[in-house]
């Protein structure tokens, strides 16, 4: 096979990340060589290796990206103050919202498998970012407002179960509209979900703030 000629490198960083997590999702990071990033991006490998050291170094920085999104969301003041089922609300509401902004990333964060050091370490922190929504979860319940039949640890996978599969179906919007299809997908699975978990008295989730 004929090798293609490389062409100049003009990537910066975040732009050879957004070729490499797009070759990594598309063959599995486990059958993603340097060659195939290579030929993805058009450049040489020692062009790669002159901005990483690795493709496990690009693995880190694309898990990274994800992780820090939606632990940012953990730290926003909407989770962090008023009613337990309201900051649990928000944080599933901004979930879905980061997912979608940040979808390649994200299905990259939610199909690793353990095989390396960098995907053992984001599986790690995953369990951290669940535990503490599981405790959001029965806080919620100690104060009357979400069902105390299901299982918090349980209530956590089926609501995350849910807003996760959007990696599978999920396209963006190209119409780039404020209040459109994101912000509907977004809503849908909080009063989906929330229609569910809640107790009898506030069975109607509260409608997302800008």
């Amino acid at each position: 096979m004929p090798t293609v000629p490389a062409k100049r490198d003009t990537y910066t960083p975040d732009t050879l990340l957004a070729v490499a997590v797009r070759v990594f999702n598309e063959r599995g990071y486990d059958g993603t060589s340097m060659e195939h990033l290579s030929r993805a991006a058009g450049i040489s490998k020692s062009s790669i290796y002159h901005h990483v050291r690795g493709k496990e170094e690009l693995l880190r920085r694309a898990i990274s990206r994800a992780l820090d999104g939606l632990f940012a969301i953990l730290d926003e003041p909407a989770a962090l103050d008023g009613p337990a089922v309201d900051r649990l609300e928000h944080v599933a509401r901004r979930t879905a919202e980061v997912l979608m902004s940040e979808l390649p990333y994200v299905t990259l964060l939610l199909r690793v498998r353990g095989n390396t050091d960098t995907e053992r370490w984001a599986m790690d922190r995953r369990r951290d970012f669940d535990q503490r929504v599981t405790a959001l979860l029965r806080q919620a319940a100690a104060e009357g407002d979400l069902r105390t039949d299901v299982d918090p640890r349980l209530a956590t996978r089926l609501l995350f179960g849910m807003v996760n599969s959007l990696v599978e179906w999920y396209r963006p919007d190209h119409g780039g509209r404020a209040g459109g299809p994101d912000e509907e997908v977004a809503e849908a699975v909080v009063r989906t979900a929330f229609t569910g978990l809640r107790t009898g008295a506030r069975a109607e989730p509260r409608t997302g703030t800008a």
